[in-house]
């Protein structure tokens, strides 16, 4: 993917749909790294009553990250539909704020060592210049 030129098309990419889809668009992919955005707007599935995202909503966000980039690798290798992926772990999960009602978050996932199916990967969100998560995972692409 030439950077600086976004893949607005995810939902050939991953398999999640609304109501719990929360990534708007591949910004980057390049290896095993990719960036990925999404507007939090009103009726988002974890809002919470004070129109801040959860925890579990930057998780989500997080992994589904990670799936675009699968999805993106496995439809250049002519896969016809992306691949299913699982959570298998969360680590070192940092929430430094919640992200409110309209603000953008851009993730950027690297992949890293591969045993057995389960994949390694480490996340950061940002809103702007702002770290507002930082996670590790393991997650099994089916």
């Amino acid at each position: 993917m030439t950077p600086g030129t976004a893949y607005p098309h995810i939902t050939r990419l991953i398999p999640q749909r609304d109501p719990i889809l929360m990534v708007d668009a591949l910004l980057e992919a390049d290896g095993d790294t990719a960036k990925t955005c999404l507007t939090i707007r009103p009726g988002n599935y974890f809002l919470d009553e004070d129109n801040c995202l959860d925890e579990t909503g930057l998780v989500e966000h997080i992994a589904q990250s990670a799936s675009a980039l699968a999805g993106y690798k496995a439809l250049r290798q002519g896969a016809e539909v992306p691949p299913v992926g699982y959570i298998g772990e969360v680590k070192k999960f940092r929430c430094l704020r919640r992200p409110h009602l309209g603000e953008t978050l851009t993730t950027t996932i690297t992949l890293g060592a591969e045993t057995g199916g389960v994949t390694l990967l480490t996340g950061e969100t940002r809103v702007g210049e702002e770290t507002v998560a930082a996670t590790q995972m393991k997650i099994f692409i089916a």
